[in-house]
């Protein structure tokens, strides 16, 4: 027992307690560790930060962003504290423009984590990787050097801290469940990511497919409201305005009158750190009091820009807390601004209609409900403009596939026998490939290659954000005929009619660049051989022949080789599978449900020898993806080759179709049925198979492509421009051709 007369004599910490110590207070929880991270890739100038966690954080936190990484010879001290790239003098505090400037960031980290390091700068020949624990470099392995290594690797930096708080046994244990600390990153994620519109954000669980936060770089900070928060984007204000006496911009999106939440969302953003002002936060709660049911609260992103000199980035390690002048008049002036756009915009609720112009952007308009109870001359005016349809509503057929009766096989003749390949090139399509499996691969790859990541962005860059808008927030009317592509969609207080085919071919086209290395398989039952329907398809060209042009056989070999000599690039990007044999056995489950029409099959075949460009990365992806478009695209069935009865010379062994787009509940392609050795039978099972498949090609339109187009659809502007979405009626007109009757 310590003697309480005699003072303890005072001892120098040991400098591995104090590193802990001084760790303990800058990250506290895995949140915090993350923030870090995130602000050391923006100031990285990053474009694009991807986010894998595993159980909450504290068994994996990586982050990997496309900044411009750390050279070789700082990685020996890039862990020691006080070590940084942003900050040489006290003054620079005041002009301070990055978020970080202490250096005690990836030092904390160390001291209660296991750190990887792999980075490459652009000058750089190949990447560099390092492990450390404790501020210092360590080996990758006992026994091994500690020095970084070099490795394989793009332009950026991945850091990778595992094992949180493995030696603060403590910490770990006040802390709560994984899925709480993972909810508390996603906040973290969420802040950062609709902030940073020009900034690409991912976080996904480690072995999930599916990432709960990504956003696109070229969206906006609505969009990514959008992305993250959902139907709230649909209510919100806009500010903008600046203070020129306070010295301080404000900007932002705060929700109106019409929207409430249990729990107040509310992002603050000074000088574009994430930061929390309990006082800011309690003067938008109390002016939103007016407005709100009680026990409801609103949604606010504030972003302060705000003279660096006039605001103290450095009064905590976590930067969470600012201190600026003139705070009392800020938040003033801030909250004044609020009441001012809420007066004005929240009389009453609104709705909004959109018009819709080739090539140009959407045209919005609020429409006051107020105007119901305006009289003019004793005469009530009626509002015209109502939208009184929901396009997020489902109806039951969504969950009811039709039957799939459609597929038949020749009869059975017990002489001949049933052949696998007829001789004719037309029944090659329609007996070889009879059904098949549906699977999907289960691990999900992050596709990196520069080719791919160009052409997503260029979608991007020729988006018609009107139409976008319009396919995503539609509701399907129907099909116009059954024999052709043209529907019609109803989007606010307009009909629309749209050439479907047109939109399926760039739909398959993205959904090509999008699922690139990450399809499933529709596996053939019997493999399709390439040289018969190639030849079939070149037999079916209209073309002159000429002594100049090789034989089809020629023709035929030359495609066979060159797919069989990428085969394997074929197999690992597109989920193509061709034989050494030179026959195709699977092709890419690009829309879950769906199947292509395998009637285009020949035509796919001899347009990939002919139409993909096989020299250039870039070129032959791009080429590649548009040829899947054009062969997975719906097209209404041709029964111009089905017999309604059996002719007197036909041959047992010849079939009358076999479609084998038609996918079953279960995900597997529907077996071909037998067809009746009776005349009469026959006739009447056609007329039923006929009316049978062109419901279920209508519930395909409806239920599978129409909505794809609402949720992963980016509209190009050639498709506005050349007239492939008309508006063919507006509501407010036609209540004026009603009046006049």
């Amino acid at each position: 027992m310590t003697d309480k007369t005699n003072p303890r004599p005072i001892r120098r910490l040991n400098e591995t307690v104090v590193n802990r110590i001084a760790a303990g207070e800058i990250i506290n929880r895995p949140a915090n560790a993350l923030k870090e991270l995130i602000e050391n890739s923006l100031d990285a100038g990053a474009s694009n930060i991807q986010i894998t966690v595993k159980d909450g954080g504290l068994k994996l936190l990586q982050i990997l962003d496309n900044g411009h990484g750390i050279r070789k010879e700082d990685m020996t001290i890039v862990c020691e504290r006080f070590t940084t790239s942003k900050l040489k003098n006290f003054e620079d505090l005041s002009n301070i423009n990055t978020y970080g400037f202490r250096g005690e960031a990836l030092a904390s980290i160390s001291h209660v984590a296991h750190v990887t390091i792999t980075t490459k700068t652009a000058d750089s020949n190949c990447a560099y990787r390092a492990c450390y624990s404790d501020g210092k470099l360590v080996p990758a392995k006992p026994g091994t050097n500690a020095e970084p290594k070099a490795c394989a690797g793009n332009t950026g930096t991945q850091i990778t801290a595992e094992d949180l708080f493995y030696n603060v046994p403590t910490r770990r244990k006040a802390l709560k469940s994984p899925s709480d600390e993972y909810n508390r990153i996603l906040d973290v994620v969420n802040r950062y990511a609709i902030h940073n519109s020009g900034v690409s954000f991912t976080c996904k669980k480690q072995g999930s497919n599916q990432a709960e936060v990504n956003t696109l770089s070229m969206s906006s900070v609505l969009d990514n409201i959008r992305q993250i928060y959902g139907s709230i984007a649909s209510e919100l204000l806009e500010l903008s305005k600046s203070f020129k006496k306070l010295e301080f911009k404000l900007n932002g999106y705060i929700s109106n009158a019409n929207y409430n939440l249990k729990k107040m969302i509310f992002l603050l953003f000074i000088n574009h750190r994430a930061v929390e002002n309990s006082s800011l936060k309690k003067a938008i709660e109390s002016i939103y009091t007016t407005y709100l049911p009680k026990n409801t609260h609103p949604f606010a992103y504030l972003s302060l820009e705000i003279n660096p000199q006039n605001v103290d980035v450095n009064v905590h390690p976590t930067k969470r807390e600012v201190r600026f002048l003139n705070e009392d008049e800020v938040i003033a002036a801030v909250g004044d601004a609020i009441q001012e756009s809420l007066a004005g915009a929240n009389s009453s609720r609104t709705f909004l209609t959109q018009t819709l112009l080739p090539g140009a952007e959407s045209i919005e308009t609020n429409t006051n409900l107020a105007e119901n109870s305006i009289k003019k001359s004793g005469v009530k005016v009626l509002n015209y403009k109502l939208v009184r349809t929901d396009s997020r509503v489902q109806t039951l057929d969504d969950f009811c596939n039709p039957d799939n009766t459609f597929n038949m096989q020749p009869k059975d003749n017990p002489k001949k026998g049933n052949n696998n390949f007829p001789n004719s090139s037309k029944n090659i399509v329609n007996s070889n490939v009879g059904s098949s499996n549906l699977k999907r691969k289960r691990e999900r790859f992050d596709v990196r290659l520069t080719s791919i990541l160009t052409l997503r962005k260029r979608l991007k860059e020729i988006e018609h954000k009107g139409l976008t808008e319009l396919l995503a927030n539609h509701t399907f009317v129907g099909c116009v005929d059954d024999s052709l592509t043209l529907a019609l969609v109803q989007h606010q207080t307009k009909l629309y009619m749209v050439n479907y085919n047109v939109l399926s071919e760039e739909l398959f086209y993205q959904l090509a660049l999008y699922g690139f290395h990450n399809f499933g398989f529709i596996h053939l039952s019997i493999p399709a051989p390439i040289r018969e329907l190639t030849i079939f398809a070149l037999e079916s060209c209209d073309h002159d022949k000429s002594e100049d042009l090789k034989p089809n056989e020629e023709i035929s070999q030359i495609i066979i080789d060159q797919l069989i000599s990428r085969k394997e690039m074929l197999l690992e990007y597109f989920s193509m599978t061709i034989t050494e044999n030179g026959e195709l056995a699977t092709l890419p489950l690009m829309l879950k449900g769906y199947a292509p029409n395998l009637d285009k099959l020949p035509t796919f075949l001899l347009r990939l020898g002919t139409e993909v460009d096989w020299e250039t990365e870039t070129g032959c992806f791009e080429t590649l993806s548009r040829e899947l478009g054009l062969f997975y695209a719906p097209e209404p069935p041709n029964f111009s080759n089905i017999s309604t009865s059996i002719s007197n010379n036909q041959d047992d062994n010849s079939m009358d179709i076999c479609d084998t787009s038609n996918v079953n509940k279960d995900n597997s392609l529907l077996l071909p049925k037998r067809k009746s050795s009776e005349k009469e039978t026959n006739l009447i099972f056609t007329e039923q198979q006929k009316k049978a498949e062109i419901a279920r090609y209508k519930w395909q339109i409806e239920h599978l492509i129409f909505p794809t187009l609402k949720s992963q659809f980016i509209a190009p502007k050639s498709i506005a421009e050349n007239g492939h979405v008309l508006q063919i009626a507006n509501l407010p007109d036609l209540y004026r051709i009603f009046e006049r009757c």
